[in-house]
């Protein structure tokens, strides 16, 4: 049993054109076994926005999976109470500050880890943007409304931090080799919109994208400043 879990700067159905599921949105959905697997759609970060939630409903619905929607603003106590059933996890992007004091309120954090964890299970973590930097121990983010912020406060699934949307703002790149050099932030990966990296149980498998050029980063604090090094990617076709 293993644990998947994919982080993408950007992309997916989202942004896609028609807000159809793209190659990184069937390349998740290729990560489980099961057949007709349950697919659950977080859009906490965005504030549960209903044109978010429709669009996911109208990419995912053409595919092999059946969709829900974990909502938080509204009917918290039956969504969770439907997360022991799901086989994927796609966390929507959005705010990372108000969705992870949402999820540590509401338990989300907790079951998410449990779920995780569990042995016996295969599952299936996925998200873009905030969603994407929710699994690693911290972020960058301009969750806090004042450009871009060091945000110590991930899961931690997986170590270092991430930080989405390297090549969508111009102050991301620069701002997140700083918060390395200076210690703001562990070692970690940036990612361009369209790309995405792929752990299963907690190593790096590979790192995709839905469009040429979209790349992943490897940012490393050293002595004499922070470094940033491309990984190898590869491009997704279908």
């Amino acid at each position: 049993m293993s644990t998947h879990i994919v982080a993408m700067g950007g992309g997916g159905f989202s942004t896609s054109e028609g807000f159809a599921a793209t190659s990184l949105d069937r390349y998740v959905l290729s990560l489980t076994e099961a057949p007709n697997p349950l697919v659950c759609f977080v859009p906490t970060a965005s504030g549960d926005n209903g044109l978010y939630v429709s669009r996911f409903m109208n990419a995912y619905s053409r595919s092999r999976a059946r969709t829900s929607v974990l909502t938080l603003w509204e009917g918290a106590a039956a969504s969770l109470a439907r997360l022991d059933e799901v086989d994927v996890f796609l966390v929507g992007g959005g705010n990372t500050v108000n969705m992870m004091a949402l999820w540590a309120a509401h338990g989300v954090s907790r079951k998410v880890m449990d779920i995780a964890h569990d042995p016996s299970r295969n599952v299936v973590l996925a998200g873009v943007g905030a969603g994407g930097a929710a699994w690693f121990e911290a972020c960058a983010t301009d969750g806090y409304g004042t450009g871009v912020s060091p945000f110590p406060h991930g899961l931690g699934l997986l170590p270092g931090s991430f930080c989405p949307h390297f090549d969508g703002e111009a102050d991301r790149r620069p701002q997140f080799k700083e918060y390395v050099d200076t210690g703001q932030l562990p070692s970690g990966y940036g990612a361009d919109n369209g790309a995405a990296l792929h752990f299963v149980d907690g190593q790096l498998a590979g790192c995709y994208a839905e469009r040429d050029g979209a790349t992943v980063y490897r940012v490393d604090q050293h002595e004499n400043g922070a470094s940033i090094t491309a990984q190898p990617m590869t491009v997704l076709t279908t």
